[in-house]
C-alpha cells in the first residue's frame, strides 16, 4: 500500500472540482438570471502558489458558468474544462492528451460525480463537507470546507511533503 507521503511526492498535477469544493457549493442566480458565485481568496492564492512551485493546475466541472471561465483565466488555471456532467471520461482523456500519468494527479472534489475520478487517481482528496462516499473514498479529507479554503490547504499539505513549503513562505518574509 502507498503511504500517503508518497502519494504527495508524486504529485504533478492538480484537478479540481468546483462547485462544493473552489466554491461552497451554493449556486445564486439575480434577478436577470446572471449567476454568482464566491470563492475564496486563499484557494485563489494557493493555486497561484502551486503553478509557482511548478505544478499545473486544472478545473473539471459539471456546470458551464461564465464566472468560472473568468476566475480561472485571472488564477492562470492551465485547464478548465466545462459541462462534463460524466467527469471520468472528460478526465481521461485531459490525462492523455498532457501525457500525465494518473498516479502523478491529485482529484479535489465533493459529490457523487467526483467519485469515478477521485478513485482513478494518485491522490484523491474531499473537502471536509463532502459527501459521505466520497470522504470515504478519498486518500485524503481537509478540515476545511468546501468554499473555505480546502483547496489552500490541499495545496499546502502536498507542498510541505514535497518539502517546497517553507521556501515558499520565505519569499513572503523576504529570506
Amino acid at each position: 500500500m502507498t503511504s500517503l507521503s508518497d502519494r504527495c511526492r508524486n504529485i504533478e498535477f492538480i484537478l479540481s472540482d468546483v462547485d462544493g469544493v473552489l466554491t461552497n457549493g451554493g449556486i445564486v442566480f439575480d434577478n436577470q438570471g446572471i449567476e454568482t458565485k464566491q470563492f475564496h481568496s486563499r484557494d485563489g492564492l494557493g493555486i497561484k502558489l502551486w503553478r509557482r512551485a511548478g505544478g499545473k493546475f486544472g478545473l473539471l466541472t459539471a456546470r458551464a458558468s461564465h464566472i468560472v471561465k473568468l476566475r480561472s483565466s485571472e488564477l492562470g488555471v492551465d485547464v478548465l474544462r466545462q459541462g462534463f456532467e460524466d467527469k471520468l471520461p472528460a478526465a481521461q482523456q485531459l490525462f492523455s492528451e498532457l501525457h500525465l500519468d494518473p498516479a502523478k494527479v491529485c482529484y479535489i472534489g465533493d459529490d457523487l460525480p467526483d467519485l469515478p475520478v477521485m478513485q482513478c487517481v494518485g491522490f484523491g482528496v474531499a473537502v471536509a463537507d463532502a459527501a459521505e462516499e466520497i470522504r470515504q473514498a478519498a486518500h485524503h479529507v481537509t478540515d476545511l470546507a468546501g468554499g473555505q479554503g480546502a483547496v489552500r490547504e490541499t495545496i499546502e499539505f502536498i507542498l510541505k511533503i514535497k518539502g517546497s513549503w517553507d521556501g515558499i513562505v520565505g519569499t513572503y518574509r523576504g529570506s
